[in-house]
């Protein structure tokens, strides 16, 4: 009696398994290959990174890997669904993971009159940014980009606010490639402008760190003024990275209540449950338990490396589904919106970290 009972045990056990598997197998098999490119294609962004200057970041080698391959042989059309959710998906977690890394004593280190400074830029350029861009007639979405792009923290900025507005792979090519082509040159103009006006070390690292875009870039830029201009615009940027995590809440509050420029108002009902995404929610978390001091300093740096590897596989997603042709309804504007936003934080961070310096 007890032969039938195993073998009967065992069969169903076997069709637990298959029934486990087969979703697996399904998702493996409409995903993996978009997936399996893009990674790909990160491995090879960071490899050319490593080898050339540090001012020319992986998530730019990788945009422009993706945008090579989509505009001449294509991408397949079974890579399509893999990549797809490399944009949605993988970049919500990425944004999450990178709360973990910042720390709000970053911000209090500034001292209260660069942070004032650096707090009435990012307002400052956030308002006329997308002001210009409603007269320009851009897309709502893109021109949000844009300017937080500029008055944050670049490419890093622009990947945490674009699932918060639900923006697609076209704005984002856009606003990483208009803000991106800003920050390389900056690197190279800074340091000859504080030269040529006889900045002191510390005036010439608060405005590189108010702004400058990327991380690296102000780290270049900053020490090729020298050390302490150097150390002093790291401390800067770190404050303008962590400020962050309010900008990104309070956008997903206001696209919530109301429309962005371009775009229809949105219903009220429900409003807490759509403002707040659950990654913007586990990015605040994690934000604040590092903060705390709750998050070892080890588990900090693998979850923001963590988060650097998503992003960047996120962003390639993006350059993937980059048609050219598709951008020409728009042509050059984007451009000039990057080149006004960039040239108003640069003099404005420049006048009043001068201002506060003499006082």
């Amino acid at each position: 009696m007890a032969e039938p009972v195993t073998g009967g045990s065992s069969h169903q056990r076997r069709a637990l398994a298959h029934a486990t598997a087969w979703p697996l197998i399904r998702y493996a098999k409409r995903y993996g290959p978009g997936l399996g490119l893009v990674i790909v294609l990160a491995g090879l962004a960071s490899f050319i990174a490593s080898s050339l200057p540090w001012i020319t970041h992986e998530v730019t080698i990788g945009i422009v890997l993706g945008i090579t391959m989509a505009n001449t042989v294509g991408v397949p059309e079974s890579a399509r669904p893999g990549v797809a959710v490399s944009f949605q998906t993988l970049l919500r977690l990425g944004v999450a993971l990178l709360g973990a890394r910042l720390a709000f004593p970053d911000v209090i280190s500034t001292g209260a009159g660069a942070l004032a400074v650096v707090v009435a830029c990012m307002l400052g350029v956030l308002a006329f940014t997308i002001t210009v861009g409603r007269v320009l007639g851009l897309p709502g979405r893109l021109t949000v980009l844009i300017a937080v792009g500029t008055a944050v923290c670049g490419n890093s900025a622009i990947a945490a606010t674009a699932p918060v507005i639900r923006a697609n792979e076209r704005d984002v090519s856009f606003a990483v490639a208009t803000i991106t082509a800003f920050g390389i040159v900056a690197v190279f103009v800074y340091p000859v402008v504080g030269h040529v006006l006889g900045m002191s070390d510390g005036l010439f690292g608060h405005w590189v760190g108010a702004a400058v875009n990327d991380t690296s870039q102000v780290t270049a830029a900053g020490f090729a003024f020298s050390a302490a201009a150097g150390e002093a615009a790291v401390v800067v940027k770190l404050a303008r990275n962590t400020l962050m995590g309010p900008l990104i809440l309070g956008l997903s509050i206001w696209y919530a209540r109301s429309a962005v420029p371009g775009e229809h108002r949105q219903r009220p009902s429900f409003l807490l449950l759509r403002a707040v995404p659950p990654f913007v929610i586990g990015f605040v978390i994690l934000a604040m338990a590092n903060s705390a001091g709750l998050i070892p300093e080890a588990a900090s740096a693998a979850l923001g490396g963590l988060s650097e590897v998503l992003i960047l596989v996120a962003l390639v997603a993006v350059g993937l589904s980059a048609d050219f042709s598709r951008f020409r309804d728009i042509g050059w504007r984007p451009f000039y919106l990057g080149v006004a936003a960039a040239s108003v934080l640069s003099v404005a961070a420049l006048a009043l970290f001068a201002a506060t310096e003499t006082e």
